[in-house]
């Protein structure tokens, strides 16, 4: 396993085991692709250590056909490693708004689950996914979520993905990373295609 030389040692009387073992809250914002994807994957290496993950999908579509709730969901039933289990929540694409008001009750109903959850502990890695469109259109409120995310019990880590991350929650975050695009097959005309994004 690799092992990276943390740049500052803090002096907060932890050792180097109590401070790797810290809750992660991250956050994969930005206006390139692979923010969802990068989760995902840190989704597997949870469901690798026996992890219980907790996926929740904001503002898409139920009826859409995600490659990797269909994997995650076969390898959280294979008794192999940890259990996945999966919400979708709101009505449409994050970037084509239709019928706010359901998708609002939604979401707000979705962040709702996800603060039961975090209080009875039922997952050791949350997905949020797209969690920074209700709280970009003031469905969720960014104080509550920062609070409950800085209050939250246990070893639970949280990966939340979306543009548009409001600086409050960049702030307590333990890991930030903002993809950015260089190039993309949209910029020549071409739709998203099979097997690449879905």
């Amino acid at each position: 396993m690799p092992q990276g030389k943390p740049e500052v040692v803090p002096d907060d009387g932890l050792t180097t085991r109590q401070r790797r073992n810290q809750p992660i809250t991250a956050v994969h914002t930005g206006p390139g692709k692979g923010k969802s994807t990068a989760a995902f994957g840190m989704a597997l290496r949870a469901w690798n250590q026996g992890w219980p993950i907790g996926v929740f999908q904001f503002v898409k579509s139920a009826k859409w056909k995600v490659g990797e709730e269909n994997a995650l969901k076969v390898l959280g039933a294979s008794g192999e490693g940890g259990s996945v289990t999966w919400h979708k929540m709101g009505e449409g694409w994050s970037w084509v708004q239709r019928d706010l008001e359901s998708s609002e009750e939604a979401a707000k109903e979705g962040w709702e689950q996800v603060k039961r959850d975090l209080a009875a502990e039922s997952y050791r890695l949350y997905v949020l996914d797209e969690f920074t469109y209700p709280m970009k259109w003031g469905w969720v409120d960014v104080a509550e979520v920062v609070q409950v995310l800085g209050d939250r019990p246990g070893n639970q880590h949280v990966v939340i993905t979306g543009r548009y991350a409001p600086e409050a929650l960049l702030e307590v975050a333990d890991l930030v990373t903002e993809m950015t695009k260089v190039k993309h097959p949209m910029d020549a005309g071409r739709k998203g295609q099979r097997g690449i994004e879905w």
